[in-house]
């Protein structure tokens, strides 16, 4: 394996493992309300842009977590039913495509 691919793999378990150690409460508080969520991505992403990573990078994490949700959470509010929609009828490339567009929305 590369060492991109390499460090690739493991920011993508770092992304995993933060969203799987927070606390359920604190979780509950995220999704309960979609400003809320997009607020806590903001911060996110601008904590990833302050690291150096690249619009690629982030559009790689906010896949990642959007799987993530998509996978393990159900939608708690109606645009992230629409999100949540959206994610499960969409291509591996129309994935992508919503991965930076969330981006785009959030940053």
């Amino acid at each position: 394996m590369s060492q991109m691919n390499e460090g690739t793999t493991k920011d993508m378990n770092k992304i995993e493992d933060t969203v799987d150690n927070l606390g359920t409460e604190k979780k509950e508080a995220i999704l309960q309300n979609f400003d809320t969520f997009t607020d806590y991505l903001t911060q996110k992403v601008h904590v990833g842009k302050k690291l150096g990573l690249n619009e690629e990078q982030l559009a790689a994490a906010t896949k990642k977590v959007a799987s993530y949700l998509a996978k393990n959470e159900e939608p708690r509010n109606r645009e992230e039913k629409v999100l949540h929609e959206l994610w499960k009828v969409s291509s591996e490339e129309e994935k992508e495509v919503l991965s930076h567009l969330i981006l785009k929305l959030v940053a």
